[in-house]
């Protein structure tokens, strides 16, 4: 279902005012102040937080951001901070950033803040979404969504909850015995909890899920508050790391982004190239596009692709040094059939226009300025990037934690009692740390560790189109092949797919087959333009059979039996990988990264659990296990396969 936004109101008093759930968003009498003694000191805070390395916090309401805002302030002010603050908000009817910048603007005390929050604010889609702030020290997720089922989609160890959603009365899910059970599953030890709301139904289920509860003077007209206090002894699900220290195998787009986000942590990171400079391998391309990628059913890899999407245009905006455009990304219909399908996924799926719209046939000539036969899908924000510049930039971007040494060869990994030692051919010892993180592209299967892993090659090759023998080009195109606008001289183009290809060299009969799918996207684009006289640019891709990424701890070995699950695999401790991107490294590379580092840390995840789980290294020792089961039970007679990949 489509992600339904609030609507601005206000009551005759000028109250923030729902007509939907018929209450309002906070109290007529000082919000600030009530937000400060509901749910800040209703959780002990800041007291609490004082000298941690991490604090938890997860709302379920964001409304306009009061609560928000007034802790973003409290920890800021507060010299004894801990070192990080997340801060998880779960909102059903999410404002648009322009609403939240008039009703914000009734509390000019968080004016800064408030204006940071707003330049930061996602678009209105479903699902996680997370924002930076603050150097990196203080991390939002907001999850839009209803909060009686996006709670079991939250994966988080949560210190001290803020429950301002609507009365029971006018939302009795949000206090209902199920939602109450979601928030005991993510409560850490001694967590803590607030709330205005003294319903008894809403008292009776939070009790039967272990909080010990009592009553404190309320604020204002509300004589009473409620605070609680979880008393299940369970054990600490998400230890701090030991030490930061951390080595990275590859400096292609995935270990670069990597590196980026444990150095923005607080790690010390050494990465290690075989080549000369980073992103020299599949991550070479001159240009790559940018863009998400729809499906009526909205399926994981549509999902992932527009969450990744959006995770990588935030990243771009922190690294000018990148070379990019978001000059929009035309996505043409094969045809009238499938023309229609785009159409009628857009009206499904109900996404904001600034990430996707459907063009007709005159709107989608018009933005290419040129003939077309059908419309398509149009991504306003989406572009090309040049994937090298990204990995410079990311490296780049936290000397005194990254340490990039290149033209070292890594042969093997070795475990040793401190963690883990990389080791040249020689035996030499390249680097020792706790934690390694394998982004080697399609290196990675040849380390004993990850010689389970069902990667292959693909082989790709571009071709460089010289600008002046094209017509200009404003915006990207895609339909059979894809053209990129000019980038220092040339119009990029392709890309070939080939499996058990491994020739380096590209090859003029593939620069035909760019020009042949070209012709079919974009009719006398490249006419008169010989095969033969073209460079271009091969890359072999690293994918995974399911098409998704490969993101998480490596497994130990294979499980015991079929019925196996994930979370009860034995691992190996303190490696890791992100693997497996396929021809999507620019889209996925920043969500990958924060999936990865956010789970090394122990912090809350940036992506729905079902997805999390989807990408998980243990997946396939789990497939293989259940596909043995079943070739014993059918006599052996239930061969695998490998699906071609592509989009």
């Amino acid at each position: 279902m489509p992600l339904q936004p609030a609507r601005l109101e206000f009551n005759p008093d000028g109250t923030p005012f729902s007509a939907s759930y018929g209450d309002i968003y906070h109290s007529a009498h000082g919000g600030p102040a009530q937000a400060r003694h509901v749910f800040l000191g209703g959780n002990d805070l800041p007291a609490r937080w004082r000298k941690r390395d991490r604090f938890v916090i997860l709302e379920t309401g964001f409304g306009l951001g009061l609560n928000f805002l007034a802790t973003w302030q409290a920890w800021r002010a507060d010299p004894a901070r801990c070192r990080r603050l997340h801060f998880i908000s779960i909102e059903k009817h999410p404002f648009s950033a322009a609403d939240l910048g008039i009703a914000q603007q009734a509390w000019p005390e968080f004016a800064g803040l408030a204006g940071e929050l707003q330049r930061h604010w996602p678009p209105l889609t479903t699902g996680i979404h997370r924002l930076q702030l603050d150097d990196d020290r203080l991390i939002l997720t907001l999850v839009f969504g209803d909060a009686s089922t996006r709670l079991r989609e939250v994966d988080a160890a949560v210190d001290a909850f803020y429950l301002d959603g609507f009365a029971p009365a006018s939302n009795p899910e949000l206090w209902s015995l199920p939602t109450c059970k979601a928030l005991a599953r993510l409560a850490a030890p001694s967590a803590t909890l607030a709330t205005w709301c003294l319903a008894r139904s809403a008292r009776d289920a939070l009790a039967a899920v272990e909080f010990d509860l009592e009553r404190r003077p309320g604020f204002a007209a509300r004589r009473e508050m409620l605070v609680g206090r979880f008393r299940s002894r369970r054990p600490e699900r998400r230890p701090l790391p030991a030490e930061r220290r951390a080595i990275v195998i590859g400096a292609g787009i995935a270990g670069s982004t990597v590196a980026h986000r444990l150095a923005a942590a607080g790690w010390q990171v050494t990465v290690l190239e075989q080549a000369e400079a980073p992103g020299q391998g599949a991550s070479g391309n001159l240009a790559g596009m940018l863009r998400p990628l729809p499906s009526a059913d909205d399926n994981r890899i549509s999902r992932l692709t527009r969450a990744g999407f959006l995770a990588t245009c935030a990243l771009l905006k922190t690294l000018p040094e990148v070379r990019w455009a978001p000059c929009g990304v035309l996505q043409l219909a094969r045809d009238t059939a499938h023309e229609a399908l785009q159409a009628r996924t857009v009206a499904v799926l109900g996404l904001p226009p600034e990430v996707v719209q459907f063009a007709d046939a005159a709107r989608a000539s018009a933005l290419l300025d040129r003939p077309l036969a059908t419309g398509g899908w149009w991504f306003p924000g989406g572009g090309w990037v040049q994937p090298s510049s990204l990995c410079r930039a990311a490296l780049a971007a936290y000397p005194e934690h990254i340490d990039a040494i290149y033209r070292v060869a890594v042969d093997s990994l070795k475990q040793v009692k401190s963690g883990w030692q990389a080791l040249a051919a020689n035996g030499e010892v390249l680097a020792e740390a706790p934690v390694v993180v394998m982004a080697g592209g399609i290196a990675a299967p040849r380390f004993s560790q990850f010689a389970w892993l069902p990667q292959v090659a693909a082989r790709g090759q571009v071709s460089h189109l010289p600008a002046a023998s094209v017509p200009p080009l404003g915006i990207v195109v895609s339909r059979h092949a894809y053209a990129i606008p000019a980038v220092d001289g040339y119009c990029v183009a392709g890309a070939t797919f080939s499996l058990d290809d491994d020739e380096m060299a590209d090859r003029p009969a593939d620069h035909q087959e760019n020009l042949v799918q070209l012709e079919l996207t974009l009719p006398g684009f490249s006419r008169g333009i010989a095969p033969e006289s073209l460079a271009g640019r091969v890359g072999m891709r690293p994918l995974s059979p399911d098409r998704l990424p490969i993101v998480g701890p490596v497994p130990a070995a294979s499980p015991g039996s079929s019925n196996s699950r994930l979370h009860s695999l034995p691992r190996l401790p303190g490696l890791w990988c992100v693997q497996g991107f396929g021809a999507r490294g620019i889209t996925w590379s920043a969500l990958m990264a924060d999936l990865l580092v956010s789970r090394i840390e122990g912090d809350p995840l940036p992506l729905e659990r079902d997805l999390v789980d989807a990408l998980d290294p243990g997946r396939f020792l789990l497939r293989s296990a259940r596909k043995a089961d079943q070739e014993i039970t059918n006599d052996g007679d239930s061969p695998g396969s490998l699906t071609r990949l592509s989009d």
